[in-house]
């Protein structure tokens, strides 16, 4: 360990001597991203932080690693030991730094709320070449609770150390149908779970997964290959899982969406092989079709209109209801998840929430339709639905407030007060031109 921080030391070193050796706009030089917005090819200096992937310490209640260590190692490392992070983020790209920097969730999210709830510590690179180490007393807490939902708009991670638990070998899953959210917040106030989330088939075929730790399992499923984890749900009433294959049921197929890339066609999985499926290949192919246009070139032979619907709004709990029924009249795009998260405090000023149950809804698809609609229309209704309940939306994806909503959304004075602190020459854009401007 002594070997791995001196030698995060030196690359941190490195990283600020090359920062300050230019001057103008700042951007990552990175390998990976799992945002799903594009973005104006802006001139920015890139930084190339790549070599910040590496776990600096594990000891009981918490791992401390760097900034762009992917989740599957962080994982891998921690399990290794007996724990694993306290929030797992659902896909195995998704860097530690990047799930701080955004917001992560997961389906032990009732129990431990956000993957930024579970920070400790953060070392935070600043524009002018800095690094601020940042705790929720010291001071630089204004950063620490500012940091979340900034998308690098404040600074980078490049340390982070954050909650652990304990694990043991399988988890043992429930697949119990609900009607509606008063059942789940059921199942929640019971608190026996270790991991609660739920998959929407469509509003009358809805149901609740419930995972507890187990330290033996009579048999474990295998959802890797040629198996399909959420055609499961509604066929089995309980499984067993290890608990690594628990923590990455989701990325073998993206959830659902490697339908989009013909996956679930027997043949064509084959084709893939087991190494290939998963959220690492399909967001290459994504990415090219991006760029190449292939889809969008199909639609209008067709005579389609598409929209991308990629989104995840949190709503209160006793709103749940409400949104499911305007999600089914005006969006209707099949399956969506739900994962509830527990808040306990309201400190973190970005993505201002307050105390109690929520509902975290994620749907990832493309709305088609014959007649044609103003650029952004369906997202437009989802974000204004979005704040009539209560509730916040991330910022991942596309997003189309104007500026004045924005501001009071997502921090206003707060963020303000932030960047003339920490970035006052500007060397980050401001949240705003990044997450909707696409700057």
């Amino acid at each position: 360990m002594a070997d791995a921080l001196a030698a995060h030391a030196a690359k941190r070193q490195s990283l600020v001597s090359s920062l300050r050796q230019g001057s103008g706009p700042v951007a990552l030089a990175k390998e990976t991203s799992n945002l799903f917005r594009d973005r104006e090819a802006g001139k920015r200096r890139r930084l190339d932080v790549r070599g910040f992937d590496q776990v600096l310490r594990i000891s009981p209640g918490w791992v401390e690693a760097e900034g762009m260590i992917p989740y599957e190692r962080l994982t891998s490392a921690c399990l290794a030991q007996g724990v694993m992070p306290a929030v797992v983020p659902q896909l195995k790209t998704i860097t530690l730094g990047g799930a701080v920097a955004g917001v992560g969730i997961e389906s032990s999210s009732h129990r431990h709320g956000l993957v930024h709830d579970t920070m400790l510590e953060l070392d935070v690179l600043l524009g002018d070449g800095r690094v601020v180490s940042c705790t929720p007393a010291n001071e630089h807490a204004e950063l620490f609770h500012g940091f979340p939902n900034s998308y690098g708009t404040l600074g980078y991670a490049l340390r982070v150390k954050a909650k652990t638990v304990p694990v043991k070998p399988y988890v043992h899953l429930t697949h119990v149908p609900f009607d509606d959210f008063a059942q789940l917040e059921k199942q929640l106030d019971a608190g026996d779970a270790d991991f609660v989330d739920g998959t929407v088939f469509a509003p009358q075929k809805k149901f609740i997964t419930l995972g507890r730790f187990a330290g033996q399992a009579p048999y474990t499923s295998d959802y890797t290959y040629e198996n399909i984890y959420y055609r499961s749900i509604a066929g089995k009433r309980e499984d067993y899982l290890t608990v690594n294959d628990y923590i990455w049921r989701w990325d073998t197929d993206w959830f659902w969406c490697s339908k989009n890339v013909l996956a679930q066609n027997p043949l064509v999985r084959r084709i893939y092989g087991r190494e290939r499926l998963g959220s690492r290949t399909y967001t290459k192919i994504m990415r090219w079709n991006s760029r190449v246009g292939v889809t969008k070139k199909l639609e209008r032979l067709l005579g389609l209109h598409s929209e991308s619907v990629i989104q995840d709004v949190d709503i209160p709990i006793a709103r749940a209801n409400e949104f499911l029924e305007f999600y089914a009249r005006e969006i209707g795009l099949w399956p969506l998840w739900i994962c509830p998260i527990g808040v306990k405090k309201s400190a973190f000023v970005l993505y201002p929430v307050k105390p109690g149950w929520y509902v975290n809804f994620g749907f990832w698809d493309v709305k088609r339709t014959r007649a044609a609609h103003p650029a952004g229309h369906f997202n437009r209704l989802i974000e204004d639905k979005v704040h009539e309940l209560g509730g916040i939306k991330s910022l991942y994806s596309d997003s189309y407030f104007p500026e004045a909503q924005f501001f009071e959304r997502y921090g206003g004075a707060a963020y303000d007060a932030l960047k003339r602190k920490y970035d006052p020459a500007g060397a980050f854009p401001r949240l705003y031109e990044k997450c909707v401007l696409k700057a």
